[in-house]
């Protein structure tokens, strides 16, 4: 059985991580195939959104697999975690996290990578490292300061406690919570609602966030401003504004 699985529909496609016997817990030939399943992905111009998911009922994603911090160099690691994530929140269209149970460590990190987060009424979330001696080392301890300031980041790295999806969901981290017999379809629902806008507006959307990040306010205004004018001459600018005069609902078509 492979341990990434992968499903297309006619505008999303869906990634399973597929070791529910080990939680999800991310092998040395999940980052590999993962991290292939990214690039391939990303050329797929019918594509709308993706879906990152766990299989089985328990686990999102445990982190990675414990034997791989027994025989893999440290840095070679964190950087191939670190590129994992990079792809994934570099990724030109939105990263839906369908998280079904356990989301720890590593698996902690897949999720604040991804643009956009619906969690299961049992979903957990806690970076352990510090548990084993380590620190997260794939973004963790950028991404989780970013979403949720230095004080409440710092609590649940220094402590290694895990937090509920409701308590995630106060704190900011996920964009909705919902019952396990819910998850996939509202992360379906989500996908599909995104594909009905301009393709050329969610992927220019996503660049001037996930780069403004980086970025001072001026520069990020400036950045807004170029894109903002790119799109402005397109089909789906002048489709969309004509559809709306019109009082009906658009056919964008991606360009």
């Amino acid at each position: 059985m492979p341990s990434i699985i992968l499903e297309h529909h006619s505008s999303h496609a869906i990634i399973h991580l597929n070791r529910p016997e080990k939680l999800n817990a991310l092998s040395g030939e999940m980052f590999e195939s993962l991290a292939s399943h990214l690039d391939q992905l990303q050329h797929d111009d019918n594509l709308r959104a993706l879906i990152l998911a766990g299989s089985g009922e328990r686990a999102f994603c445990s982190g990675t697999d414990i034997t791989e911090l027994t025989t893999t160099d440290a840095k070679s690691l964190s950087a191939r975690g670190q590129h994992l994530c990079d792809q994934i929140e570099n990724f030109p269209i939105p990263v839906i996290a369908a998280i079904n149970g356990v989301a720890a460590g590593g698996g902690l990190e897949l999720v604040l990578a991804c643009h956009l987060r619906i969690a299961s009424t049992l979903a957990t979330f806690s970076l352990p490292e510090t548990k084993l001696g380590l620190i997260p080392g794939y973004g963790g301890t950028q991404r989780l300061t970013r979403e949720l300031g230095v004080g409440r980041a710092l609590d649940l790295m220094l402590t290694g406690k895990s937090i509920t999806a409701e308590e995630a969901l106060a704190f900011g981290l996920l964009n909705r919570v919902v019952g396990p017999a819910n998850l996939m379809s509202e992360a379906v629902s989500l996908a599909e609602s995104i594909a009905r806008m301009s393709t050329l507006s969610i992927k220019a959307c996503l660049q001037a966030v996930i780069k403004g990040q980086d970025l001072s306010l001026q520069d990020g205004l400036q950045l807004e401003t170029q894109l903002f004018a790119s799109l402005f001459t397109t089909e789906d600018a002048r489709e969309g504004t004509t559809a709306f005069i019109e009082k009906r609902s658009p056919i964008f078509k991606g360009r």
